[in-house]
């Protein structure tokens, strides 16, 4: 397929079914290597699969093309009696539950966040070729929320107009550590 291999593409612990280009780009099909799985309640090895459902992730653009994954997951019985759970989808570490992107392409998303903002980030993302919208960029660094510090001793406030009766903004800075 255009002289490389399209497992070059996919995160580790998956492997190719198919690959296709399309329109948008490349659509790959994978499912997880393993052929067993453990509970995510009590730990048990679980090797008798009950289902399977697809799921359709956006990940990084290669050589700016974007790069959708088919993922194949199946869903396990646990066997074990004394497990509250009977029937669980399988984890990977390249996905989170219920997400949309792969692990990868949510850290890139969220770094651009972090460094422009919104809509700036969302164009930026657009000329990336990774369709995100302003408001999801917002939401993804609300989720992962601010990083832990310990509480400023010594604080300094400065409050401004950005249009007198309208709209104001104010900084709060740690004046002991220099930052805000």
């Amino acid at each position: 397929m255009h002289g490389f291999d399209v497992s070059e593409l996919v995160p580790r612990g998956f492997v190719v079914e198919s690959g296709v280009k399309d329109d948008d780009g490349f659509v790959i099909a994978i499912r997880g290597a393993a052929s067993v799985c453990r509970c995510p309640a009590c730990g048990g090895v679980c090797d008798r699969v009950h289902s399977q459902y697809r799921r359709r992730l956006a990940d990084l653009p290669a050589g700016g093309v974007r790069i959708a994954l088919i993922l194949r997951t199946r869903r396990f019985f646990c066997d074990a009696k004394a497990c509250a759970r009977r029937i669980f989808a399988e984890r990977f570490e390249a996905v989170e539950p219920r997400a949309r992107r792969t692990s990868r392409l949510d850290d890139v998303v969220h770094c651009l966040a972090i460094a422009l903002g919104g809509r700036p980030a969302a164009s930026l993302s657009r000329r990336l070729n990774v369709v995100v919208s302003n408001d999801t960029l917002l939401r993804l660094v609300r989720r992962r929320g601010p990083r832990s510090f310990p509480p400023p001793s010594i604080v300094g406030i400065d409050d401004w107009a950005w249009r007198r009766n309208q709209r104001y903004g104010t900084l709060v800075c740690d004046l002991e550590r220099r930052t805000t």
